[in-house]
């Protein structure tokens, strides 16, 4: 029989051999994507309002591509603070995947979003 003492470290080996976690991010940029140009990554915090500025005011107003991580939605806005009337033509919702902001669908429809996020959120599927 195994001793309490076994049991730990077997469960500590385990935890320490674990791959780390490796957190999902979004990639923005101010050109193309494919080859990168002015590409930004950015980790993804569920449900937290992200805005260009600061380190990411280059961002503000002039995003062209985004890539968003497999089981997530982003929402992006035309204004900081993730403000934004979801029946308007200033939020967009993109799914996991590349997305070109210059066709994009809107709430009503496809839109040329090109240059107009000021911020985003983004929240598992």
């Amino acid at each position: 029989m195994f001793s309490k003492h076994i049991l730990i470290a077997f469960a500590f080996a385990a935890v320490a051999s674990a791959a780390p976690l490796i957190p999902a991010t979004v990639t923005a940029c101010t050109g193309s994507i494919n080859p990168p140009n002015g590409c930004v990554t950015i980790p993804v915090v569920s449900d937290s309002c992200i805005n260009f500025t600061g380190g990411l005011s280059f961002l503000n107003k002039e995003v062209s591509n985004v890539q968003v991580p497999g089981g997530f939605i982003c929402s992006f806005y035309e204004d900081f603070g993730c403000l934004g009337d979801q029946n308007s033509d200033d939020v967009v919702v993109l799914t996991g995947g590349t997305w070109s902001m210059f066709n994009v669908q809107g709430v009503k429809g496809p839109l040329n979003f090109n240059d107009l996020a000021s911020s985003f959120t983004c929240s598992p599927i």
